[in-house]
């Protein structure tokens, strides 16, 4: 790399909650970097193999943990930025590891994925970033975006930049536009969802300042992971003892319990002695022995992420069937049935702080939902009925515009970066 240092690169780094994407200047355009194999999308999951002593990450990470490699996942690292947890240190094989410096590997890896793409040293980057990473405080959503900063130029990117994700699809968006278009920029992530009214058109897209054209942005901190844990909390934990009475008072199980194990950053914690021995005191006085003993079994052989893996692939499925059977992977292996009306039922609470969201933002825009002539969708959660009727429901006059469901944000990163490093050499 350091033959070709004075033509060092740039990129956009989309890192998400679920997903990450590298946008790169291709040709006369732009395109996203292929980080597992072929796929451009890479998830966001870092796996220490204890047995082969290296750190996995994405795909090849899941696979091998879900296979049974002994090791710890870590999943959902995004949701650590801005809260206590992100000065906290996790065990790896007796080592006390700092979560920064886990997020730190994962951003290396990505580096390091297009440098060997570009074939150059990258040092510029245009890191997404959420309209909130904290909801309602504003200090800690400043904190977030200097960690996510700090943990950047750590490893190596000298010249660090920031944009709004929604931003970032938007100007993805307007790259295919013929005429202007009042927009509305829906994006929803693994872990927030992101709003922004626009002012797009092919001439606006040559213009470095787009500050005048950016009419109001909105976020909320629910996403895919979100539906992910309603979906586990109404389907898949009843089936391991959720609401079951124990005790002589006949009380029902802790429901943090639950929560956590249906959280995917949180899963971890749910792994501990006192869990498992608190499991076993109240077996004996348990309504439905048979759940706390499938609950001591999945905290026993911590089958935590696999099953948070099976609850995201039913719900992807049910993008486009009526009907899935979820499997509970048990060493007696339970199959439960659910419909997308299910997955609309669960989602529904959080799909209307959704739309309330939207609201906030048209009325930032001074605006009514009638006044779109656009809505941009991308993020996968997109796909779910329930959210997707109650967003056009609300803007009533809007042509839908499907995007990349997950690579639109990572695309305007490019962009972005190409206006702000393009001419720029260190």
């Amino acid at each position: 790399m350091n033959s070709v240092a004075n033509r060092a690169g740039y990129c956009g780094l989309d890192f998400g909650t679920s997903n990450s994407t590298v946008g790169i200047t291709a040709g006369n355009g732009f395109a996203l970097c292929r980080l597992e194999g072929e796929s451009v999308t890479l998830p966001s999951a870092v796996f220490f193999d204890y047995e082969a002593h290296k750190v996995r990450f994405g795909r090849d990470g899941i696979t091998h943990y879900i296979e049974g490699s002994e090791g710890r996942l870590l999943r959902s690292l995004k949701s650590v930025l801005g809260s206590a947890l992100i000065d906290e240190a996790t065990l790896i094989q007796r080592k006390r590891v700092a979560l920064r410096d886990i997020i730190g590997m994962f951003l290396r890896h990505l580096k390091g994925l297009v440098e060997h793409q570009l074939q150059r040293a990258v040092d510029s980057v245009v890191l997404g970033r959420p309209v909130r990473f904290v909801d309602h405080d504003d200090e800690a959503d400043r904190r977030a975006e200097n960690e996510l900063l700090g943990i950047a130029k750590a490893q190596g990117f000298r010249h660090v930049e920031t944009q709004f994700e929604p931003v970032a699809a938007a100007l993805a968006y307007e790259q295919e536009l013929e005429r202007e278009e009042l927009s509305l920029i829906v994006d929803l992530g693994g872990g927030t969802s992101d709003f922004v009214i626009a002012r797009l058109s092919p001439e606006r897209a040559h213009h470095a300042d787009r500050s005048q054209d950016i009419l109001a942005r909105t976020g909320v901190h629910i996403g895919g992971t979100d539906f992910d844990r309603r979906l586990s909390i109404a389907q898949v934990m009843p089936h391991l003892g959720y609401h079951t009475l124990v005790g002589e008072k006949r009380l029902p199980m802790p429901r943090h319990l639950y929560h956590d194990l249906a959280t995917w950053h949180l899963i971890p914690s749910v792994y501990t002695p006192s869990n498992l021995s608190y499991l076993r005191q109240v077996l004996p006085t348990a309504e439905e022995p048979q759940l706390i003993e499938r609950l001591i079994e999945v905290l026993f052989d911590r089958k935590g992420h696999h099953i948070a893996s099976e609850v995201e692939a039913a719900k992807i499925a049910l993008s486009d069937r009526r009907r899935v059977d979820l499997k509970i992977p048990l060493r007696a292996p339970v199959e439960t049935p659910v419909t997308a009306n299910d997955l609309d039922n669960a989602v529904h609470e959080d799909a209307l702080r959704i739309v309330h969201a939207i609201d906030v933002c048209l009325q930032g825009a001074d605006l009514k939902g009638g006044d779109i002539q656009s809505v941009f969708l991308t993020g996968g959660s997109t796909a779910i009925a329930e959210v997707r009727r109650l967003i056009l429901q609300r803007v009533p006059n809007a042509r839908p515009v499907e995007g990349d469901m997950f690579g639109s944000v990572g695309l305007g990163l490019a962009i972005d970066a190409e206006r702000r490093f393009g001419g720029f050499r260190t």
